[in-house]
């Protein structure tokens, strides 16, 4: 029984050794076998949103993370640093002119100097100006037009102010303009419509002489255009009695001249009606005679 009893405490000593071998030795080896191996992200650093930020919204580091992108992916004069993109050495932070969604790079001209605020200023494309109008709800789209909406600029003038009877004239002054802001409202995510004074509107250097022109001559007002109609319609000048006789635009109004590039957005040269009533009576003080020059003396 002896004997017995020691075989079996000696097996049970062998298994335990075993048991324990393979806890200590086999089973961490097989786990970091199949443990994935870390492989360290490469690329260039290139700063994105962390969040969606709102327009007019001031900049911080919880905002902003580093991603490792493939070079050819990162676009030009985009930040690889969070301080660089913040100008923490600047002072206060800069803000976000317009609105930048999540993962999207952080961009120079998304955002503004340090410490500076939203302008209008920001906004305005190359080469192109920024013009103020005075609207009222009615002249304003009712307030539709938003930043960022596109607009015709349409003129009407009263050619017989002191006259009998009212004869009026219209004309689209300039096509297809930007709305930059609606009085101090520049934000283009902007989605309420109010009671407008004033509209500021992304146009060329020439538009901005029209338009200079057009709101000495008589009462400006917008019309509103589909999003992403861009095309320059024909529009020729339009009078009282060219809808209320049924006639054509052209039928009974002024003679219209086209110059140079001004025709193409629909702005025209009129000449008044003084200049056709001199014309016609010249023309009535002119007698032809039959007889020679020697005879009539």
């Amino acid at each position: 029984m002896r004997l017995v009893t020691i075989v079996s405490l000696a097996a049970s000593a062998v298994l335990g050794l075993g048991a324990l071998f393979v806890a200590k030795i086999a089973l961490p080896n097989a786990a970091s076998a199949k443990a994935p191996a870390t492989i360290e992200a490469q690329g260039e650093p290139l700063v994105v949103a962390s969040r969606a930020i709102k327009y007019g919204e001031k900049l911080n580091a919880g905002m902003l993370k580093v991603i490792k992108v493939p070079k050819s992916a990162v676009p030009a004069g985009a930040f690889t640093t969070v301080p660089q993109a913040l100008a923490a050495d600047e002072g206060a932070p800069p803000v976000a002119l317009t609105p930048i969604a999540q993962h999207e790079a952080l961009l120079p001209t998304k955002i503004s100097g340090p410490g500076a605020r939203p302008t209008v200023a920001a906004e305005i494309a190359e080469g192109m100006r920024a013009y103020t109008l005075k609207v009222d709800d009615a002249s304003g789209v009712g307030g539709h037009a938003l930043p960022g909406d596109r607009v015709d600029v349409v003129l009407m003038r009263d050619l017989t102010p002191d006259g009998p009877q009212r004869n009026f004239i219209s004309y689209v002054v300039v096509q297809n303009a930007r709305v930059l802001g609606v009085d101090l409202n520049a934000d283009p995510t902007s989605e309420k419509p109010s009671s407008p004074n004033t509209a500021t509107l992304e146009v060329s250097v020439e538009d901005a002489q029209k338009l200079s022109v057009a709101t000495t001559l008589g009462q400006v007002s917008l019309a509103l255009r589909r999003n992403g109609q861009a095309d320059i319609a024909s529009a020729p000048p339009v009078r009282t009695g060219d809808f209320l006789s049924g006639g054509g635009a052209a039928r009974g109004g002024p003679r219209a001249v086209s110059r140079g590039p001004a025709a193409s957005s629909g702005i025209l040269i009129i000449e008044g009606e003084s200049v056709k009533r001199e014309r016609a009576s010249r023309a009535a003080k002119v007698t032809v005679s039959s007889k020679p020059a020697a005879d009539a003396a």
